[in-house]
């Protein structure tokens, strides 16, 4: 329960916090462009079944692999367009987010090792 608050906290609520640190001024709309990174889950789409809601994302999805997310991490430091760049940012967060959820529903795996989680997640 508490892991299922955190993860749509960081997702939904959090995104506010980075959007008034990235433009104070117009942060609503920053919110709103962070929001809509969101559209990366559907790639979700292409999973069987769709949700699944003990499995990690990372690494399984295809706009959540090992392969796309350093594209996003690079955008958001070096691309200058300030509204690709906060896209890139919220597609960055979005990827901590999950990471943040999958390592925490390994932590819950008493057979796991450290090792067979990162390994599993990246």
């Amino acid at each position: 329960m508490l892991q299922t608050l955190v993860h749509y906290f960081l997702h939904f609520i959090f995104i506010g916090a980075i959007a008034y640190w990235y433009d104070p001024k117009n942060w609503k709309k920053a919110w709103l462009i962070l929001l809509a990174t969101m559209l990366v889950d559907v790639d979700h789409v292409f999973a069987d079944p769709i949700f699944m809601p003990e499995r990690c994302g990372i690494g399984y999805h295809p706009l959540h692999s090992e392969y796309i997310i350093p594209f996003y991490f690079l955008g958001a430091v070096f691309i200058k367009h300030r509204i690709i760049k906060l896209v890139m940012i919220g597609l960055a967060f979005h990827m901590i987010t999950d990471t943040i959820d999958c390592l925490w529903m390994y932590g819950k795996c008493e057979e796991c090792s450290i090792g067979e989680v990162f390994e599993s997640i990246f």
